[in-house]
């Protein structure tokens, strides 16, 4: 479904990305783990087009879309819940679900609404709140909820986890699940928290310095020696 090949990306001088390969199938659940600054936002953004790849290719479906802008690469089928979140905080719940149906068609919001509402009953509960008053964790699910009305194919998660209670991190790891084997979504996910991802994972790809270091099943690097002592000891 996604194949990232040689990709370079730079933003002015810095070389960020140094001949990314990596490919994720269609019905996956695909994890990139690495350390802060490896270059694994700048890889979720290459895809979305913004910045644009300086070498290399980006395939979905089998269409080149490296060149493509952004609005054009979400119609093709493509969703980002990015890091931090970045809801709009004075929207309501609604209204940011809302922008996420923008390109979706009118006669199915309320199909596409209520999908949300079942994955994330709070939203139900919340939707005439103002977004940036909701916690940390139910932004986190709004904006996985509002990457979801645009019916996306593939759905790519940027540190879903980040900055959450142990309790909300399983929930969200959960309902990413429900996402890929309920709703056919494909997901790419990008995480620090190396356990939990590799646990929920299919196949996993390793980053250090803009590169690709390693790959493997979920369970191969969940095994391996250097991924232990890198990312998982001292606990998950």
């Amino acid at each position: 479904m996604l194949k990232v090949s040689g990709v370079h990306t730079f933003y002015g001088r810095i070389e960020a990305l140094r001949g990314v390969d990596i490919e994720v199938r269609k019905g996956e659940i695909v994890t990139l783990i690495g350390a802060n600054g490896a270059g694994k936002s700048t890889l979720l953004m290459t895809i979305c087009g913004d910045p644009q790849a300086a070498k290399g290719t980006i395939e979905f479906d089998g269409e080149d879309i490296s060149r493509l802008r952004t609005h054009e690469i979400v119609r093709r089928g493509i969703a980002q819940a990015p890091e931090g979140r970045r809801i709009f905080p004075v929207m309501t719940v609604l209204e940011n679900l809302q922008i996420g149906a923008a390109i979706s068609d009118p006669a199915r919001f309320g199909e596409d609404l209520e999908r949300v509402f079942t994955l994330y009953p709070i939203l139900r509960e919340r939707r005439n709140q103002r977004g940036g008053t909701l916690s940390g964790g139910e932004q986190q699910m709004l904006a996985i909820g509002r990457a979801l009305m645009s019916r996306p194919r593939l759905l790519l998660l940027d540190e879903p986890s980040l900055g959450l209670a142990p309790l909300l991190v399983k929930q969200i790891f959960a309902v990413i699940r429900e996402i890929n084997t309920q709703q056919a979504v494909t997901v790419f996910l990008v995480e620090q928290n190396a356990y939990h991802a590799l646990r929920l994972a299919n196949r996993g790809y390793v980053m250090a310095n803009g590169r690709i270091l390693m790959s493997g099943t979920g369970r191969e690097l969940l095994a391996n020696k250097q991924i232990r002592a890198a990312y998982l000891e001292g606990g998950h």
